[in-house]
């Protein structure tokens, strides 16, 4: 019996979106569905919503918990990552703290930035622990990483992992439709193409069913619109700014870049409506939601489901039937971006079949976005070689070399706040030297 395995069960919306996808999926009916979760108490939930779906969909795969991880990942043909390592409390909580104390605020803190670091520092051991299991038990499976920091987890999976793997993220998907919704745009017939980096990928062409480019209109629109407050203000000014429409949201992006949350501009923060502290926020609305959520998921037995827009079964169906589908993955920069470094991990389109998962040549990006994204790759390249070299001399230079870091603190700040932050994480970190 072919197998699934998916490790951080115990997230069980997406859980639910990633497989309740492939339980109505016909061709990868038979499969078992093998669900690994540090929480048994979450597993357990995430097991019997999935049972629920099987049931009410007629679904032939089979659900199975395991307590054992590497037993769960025994003879996977895919597996599917979606961990949290640290979780709101204590971990999210200290990415924001301890910067806060500097004067450092963020908005997301999982990609780049002092919070985005540590998130890598403290996933990156967890996933190379992964990464020697799947060695040993299923060395051929395709990895799926949901996981952020997207681009650094992706790499260090390929990269020192040895592992198959192919980073998934939403921002692909959605990005033109949103923009195009937001500014009363008909996205019927569109043809785009998008590449970069994750979470600052970029819209290189968007043009009408005739091939008529549609960026002057997109602009004109945009113009109008930054004349009053909106939720994309960063992306639309990013965009006005260096000629491209950016993946990513604006509150993500508003901490990618030295230009939007400034100590000493405080007036950009309104001026841009820059939701500072949104994540932490997001975490404990879904804490508070939780029970009532569990009602509706776990405790009922005739729960529905209608397959979403989520790549995973999407790419496991292309494999199986070797009908081609197009996504965009993140992988690593064989030569496919020709102006970024070879060492990156990037966005791009891909062409999933029998054959697996194959990533289309891009050439240059346009010089400023190429750059742009440069300053980004410079963080997580850096980070990375803090985790496998154990080197704290190197995570010191990750958070200085982080645009929005280095443009509001001093190295000697920057420095002590990170060894605060190392001080601060305890067992949740590796011993750095």
């Amino acid at each position: 019996m072919p197998k699934i395995t998916f490790i951080g069960a115990g997230s069980t919306v997406f859980a639910k979106n990633v497989l309740g996808d492939v339980l109505h999926t016909p061709a990868l009916q038979g499969f078992e569905i093998a669900l690994f979760d540090i929480n048994p108490e979450r597993l357990a939930d995430s097991a019997s919503m999935l049972n629920h779906i099987k049931n009410t969909c007629g679904s032939t795969s089979t659900i199975k918990a395991y307590s054992d991880r590497k037993e769960a990942l025994r003879g996977a043909k895919y597996v599917v990552n979606a961990i949290q390592v640290g979780g709101y409390d204590p971990c999210t909580i200290t990415d924001f703290e301890i910067p806060k104390k500097y004067g450092l605020r963020q908005t997301i803190a999982d990609t780049v930035g002092i919070g985005g670091i540590f998130r890598n520092l403290r996933t990156i051991p967890v996933m190379l622990d992964f990464a020697k299991d799947m060695q040993e038990v299923c060395p051929e499976a395709l990895f799926l990483n949901y996981t952020n920091p997207m681009a650094v987890l992706t790499n260090v999976m390929n990269t020192y992992g040895g592992i198959q793997t192919v980073g998934l993220c939403h921002s692909v998907q959605a990005c033109v439709s949103d923009l195009f919704r937001d500014l009363g745009m008909d996205k019927t017939g569109v043809q785009s193409k998008i590449a970069g980096i994750n979470h600052m990928a970029w819209l290189l062409e968007v043009n009408d069913a005739s091939g008529v480019d549609l960026y002057p209109e997109i602009k004109r629109r945009a113009r109008e619109k930054q004349k009053e407050k909106h939720h994309d203000m960063v992306r639309y000014e990013m965009m006005l700014n260096f000629g491209y429409y950016i993946t990513e949201s604006s509150e993500h992006n508003a901490e990618y870049h030295p230009y939007f949350i400034k100590r000493n501009y405080p007036e950009l923060i309104e001026r841009f409506n820059i939701p500072l502290d949104e994540y932490p926020r997001r975490c404990i609305e879904q804490i508070g939601n939780w029970k009532k959520l569990k009602e509706e998921l776990v405790s009922n037995p005739e729960l529905q489901h209608k397959r979403t827009h989520e790549y995973a079964s999407y790419i496991f169906e292309a494999i199986e039937t070797n009908v081609p589908f197009k996504i965009g993955g993140n992988v690593m920069n064989t030569g496919l971006i020709t102006n970024l470094p070879k060492e990156a991990c990037v966005e791009v389109s891909c062409l999933v079949d029998r054959s697996g998962v194959t990533p289309t040549f891009v050439g240059d990006l346009p010089p400023q976005c190429a750059a742009l994204n440069r300053t980004n790759i410079n963080t997580q390249l850096l980070t990375i070689e803090a985790a496998i070299t154990g080197k704290r001399e190197h995570i010191y230079h990750a958070a200085m070399l982080d645009p929005h870091t280095g443009a509001e603190l001093s190295m000697d700040d920057i420095k002590a706040m990170c060894d605060d932050l190392i001080e601060a994480h305890g067992d949740w970190l590796p011993a750095y030297k």
